[in-house]
This record gives structure tokens, C-alpha cells and sequence, in this order.
């Protein structure tokens, strides 16, 4: 699927991770983890800035009362953007010190699904929580060098758990009642050999879409976990993708850098960018995240 991708912000990022669309206030948010840099562009105006976080950030989704909640290295944290304040709300019991948190996503009943992982992304230390009414519990796949997701689907009726490293992505059963066992949604290594599955989302149409790590492109897969498109980006280490846009049309993408040589960046100058396509298809509103 060739589209037209434009390089909207020259970020620079060493891992640009977590990018979101923020209807409220009608901006993107994104995030580099490695720099502690919390990013936001306005699509409209082109304006843009950037908050250095306390710890390395790994994700920041709009939250009541105006604030966002986002996955620090050392636990959840809220962020004011008015006095660009971050405010710690808790640890993530359990967690080794050379653990973070890696990504995350909300489900319609506004409860928050994340990752944590091994920072030097060695060891099978990371696993995925769910943050619900004030509370951190496990729930979903464990034992994870690197997680990423989770995804919900517009119904809630799916949620996807990514094992990067892995090259394999989950899928589980989801409902009020909490989240059922997951099993294989796809083995993207057999599919797309060469690249690493990076940050899913998923749009109206049910169909998952991955950044794909060393791939060049961003995927799609059809809910049965078929390779149904991929879009290729003028970066190599593409991360995660986001629906946006009054009409929720507008394809963001993050990008990374930090495992790329001069010679790699040569020939893909535009990488560490904040990226944006026309997509065939609609994503959806996200809700979002319950503070409790």
C-alpha cells in the first residue's frame, strides 16, 4: 500500500514510542523513552513542545480532571500540561530496578493496559498489568524481554499483547469482568522475517496494525491475523502508529534511531521523526484513562 508519508516534526527521537491522539485539546502526543522527552504537535498550527520527564517515559494518555497519566521508569505518574508537572501516584509492585514500563493503551470501561520489560532488553523480566479504579494488578502474558501493547478493540471485546522480541503478538478475550487467557494471533516472523513487532493499534474495521522494528513499514493484519497491507515509512525502526484527526483519518507514526549507525542514517535521514499518512480506514474514539 503506497501512500504519500510526510515527515511533520523532526523530532529526533532515540526511541519514539506512545503516540496518541488527544481529541480533547486536539493535539498528538508521543513520547522519546531513552531522552525523557514527553512530545506534543499540534497538527493544525504545526507548534510543538517537549517536557523532560523524571524518568525515562514509556507512554502519557489524557486522563480526568484534565491530566495525563503516564508509565515512568519507576512507576505511574500524572502530568498537569498547564504547569508541566509530573506527580507520582504509585509504584508497579514487584518490579525489578532495571524493569520500565514500555507502552500501554485504555479500554472503554477507562481502565489502563501496560508493559514492562528489561531496559537492556536481555532478560524475560517484563510482563503486563492492567491499572484499575486506583489499583495495579497483573493480568495478561508474563515472562517478556519486550512487551508492547497492549491493544483494545473498539468493542473491548479483544485486547492484543505484543512480544517483540518474540515476533509474536497475543490476542485474549476482554470483558468488564477482566481478561481472559491469551493465545496466538500472529507469528509476524513468518510473515515479515526481517522485522520486530513493535506498538499495535487497532481501527474501526477490527484489523490490528503494528510498527514493524527494522522493517521499514507499518503493518495490518486482519482480525483473523492475516498480512493484509503494510505502508512503508521512510525510516527503518518504526515503533507505533495512532489514529488522528477530526476525522480519526490521519495516520501518526513514531519512529526510533538509537540502534542506527551513521551509515544507517545516511540513507534514511527523515528517521526520528514524527511521521504522518492519509489512511484508507478510520480508527476510533479512545476513552480515557480512570484515575479511580
Amino acid at each position: 500500500m503506497k501512500l504519500p508519508v510526510d515527515a511533520v516534526l523532526a523530532a529526533d527521537t532515540l526511541l519514539g514510542e506512545g503516540v496518541l491522539w488527544d481529541a480533547a485539546r486536539r493535539i498528538v502526543w508521543f513520547v522519546d523513552i531513552k531522552r525523557r522527552r514527553l512530545w506534543h504537535f499540534d497538527p493544525a498550527t504545526g507548534s510543538n513542545g517537549v517536557t523532560e520527564a523524571p524518568q525515562p517515559i514509556g507512554w502519557a494518555i489524557p486522563a480526568e480532571e484534565g491530566l495525563l497519566l503516564c508509565g515512568l521508569k519507576d512507576g505511574l505518574y500524572t502530568f498537569a500540561p498547564e504547569s508541566t508537572v509530573f506527580t507520582r501516584l504509585c509504584a508497579i509492585p514487584g518490579e525489578p530496578p532495571s524493569n520500565r514500563l514500555n507502552d500501554a493503551c485504555t479500554d472503554p470501561w477507562g481502565r489502563v493496559w501496560f508493559g514492562s520489560m528489561d531496559d537492556a532488553e536481555g532478560s524475560a523480566s517484563g510482563r503486563f498489568y492492567v491499572f484499575d479504579r486506583g489499583e495495579v494488578r497483573p493480568a495478561g502474558p508474563a515472562g517478556i524481554a519486550i512487551t508492547n501493547g497492549p491493544a483494545v478493540s473498539a468493542s473491548g471485546d479483544r485486547i492484543y499483547f505484543t512480544d517483540t522480541a518474540g515476533k509474536k503478538t497475543y490476542v485474549a478475550d476482554l470483558s468488564p469482568a477482566g481478561v481472559g487467557e491469551a493465545r496466538l494471533f500472529v507469528d509476524t516472523g513468518a510473515v515479515l522475517p526481517h522485522a520486530f513487532p513493535d506498538g499495535p493499534v487497532v481501527d474501526a474495521e477490527d484489523h490490528v496494525w503494528m510498527g514493524m522494528y527494522l522493517g521499514s513499514c507499518a503493518a495490518r493484519f486482519s482480525p483473523d491475523g492475516v498480512l493484509v497491507a503494510t505502508v512503508p515509512i521512510p525510516a527503518r525502526d518504526i515503533t507505533k502508529l495512532a489514529f488522528g484527526g477530526e476525522d480519526l483519518r490521519t495516520a501518526y507514526v513514531t519512529s526510533a534511531t538509537k540502534d542506527m549507525s551513521q551509515h544507517d542514517m545516511a540513507d534514511a535521514p527523515a528517521a526520528g521523526s514524527l511521521f504522518a499518512f492519509a489512511s484508507p480506514v478510520a480508527g476510533f474514539a479512545q476513552t480515557r484513562a480512570n484515575l479511580g
